[in-house]
């Protein structure tokens, strides 16, 4: 019995405590489901996961590497690279800002829409815009969070946690998540449309996780993420992946064969 663990993350200065979820689900049956507060609470939490022996596998909201371009233009070759430069540069890319980083007050995206995605955003493009990790600033960004969360894959990949592409999926691994792709059509911005959707898709929720994930848009990612996990065949959502590109570019864990 495998349990999932959603995560969804913020990379925001202020404001985070309220925008950074947990959820935690078993046999397709939310178990809990808490704001903790800081980044870094995240990475304890799944510090201390790791030492229990039994199976988990735990998603993250936001971009695991960039564009394969832009790491060979930067002599990196593995993702060990990548996050490590996010570790030692990232709060100057964010400060900076300068291409192709964008979205700061003053900036411009420097290149095509394209060319600041990756494969696997390209792949689950249809029908949905995804953002460029290269965005930092502006309705929808994703970067700021990614940036701010690669160096915690080091520590984690460190601790004994398998993180999905780069190696095998193991007892204990991390995947990257896009919500959208678990919630499918919803406006989730509006309560009453949360609301409407959980009792369409999980009527037999908890009143009190019913209640948080009406409240916040965080809280129902996360926890819609974590329920939808729990009905992954890990071995056919997860399989080896021995291409370069994705090795070095990632790959959002797709909703696959149950």
């Amino acid at each position: 019995m495998m349990e999932c663990l959603a995560v969804d993350w913020s990379g925001a200065l202020t404001g985070a405590a309220s925008r950074i979820w947990i959820a935690r689900a078993t046999e397709g049956v939310l178990t809990d489901l808490c704001a903790p507060g800081t980044r870094s609470a995240v990475r304890d939490v799944l510090l201390q996961r790791r030492q229990n022996a039994s199976p988990v596998l735990a998603g993250l909201d936001f971009s695991f590497s960039v564009p394969a371009w832009y790491a060979a233009a930067r002599g990196w070759t593995d993702v060990t690279d990548v996050w490590t430069a996010a570790r030692d540069e990232g709060e100057m890319w964010l400060r900076d800002c300068t291409p192709p980083f964008w979205g700061r007050p003053g900036t411009r995206r420097p290149h095509d829409v394209a060319q600041g995605l990756r494969a696997t955003e390209l792949a689950s493009a249809a029908g949905r815009q995804p953002k460029s990790v290269f965005q930092v600033g502006g309705a929808g960004s994703v970067g700021t969070g990614s940036i701010r969360g690669m160096p915690m894959l080091l520590e984690l990949r460190a601790a004994g946690w398998a993180v999905w592409p780069f190696d095998v999926a193991a007892t204990h691994t991390i995947v990257e998540i896009y919500p959208r792709l678990f919630t499918g059509a919803v406006v989730k911005r509006r309560a009453d449309a949360r609301e409407d959707w959980l009792a369409q898709h999980l009527p037999a929720l908890a009143s009190e996780f019913r209640r948080m994930m009406r409240a916040s848009e965080d809280a129902f990612d996360a926890g819609v993420s974590a329920l939808r996990m729990t009905r992954l065949d890990v071995a056919t959502a997860l399989p080896a992946r021995g291409d370069p590109v994705t090795r070095l570019e990632g790959a959002i864990c797709r909703p696959g064969a149950r």
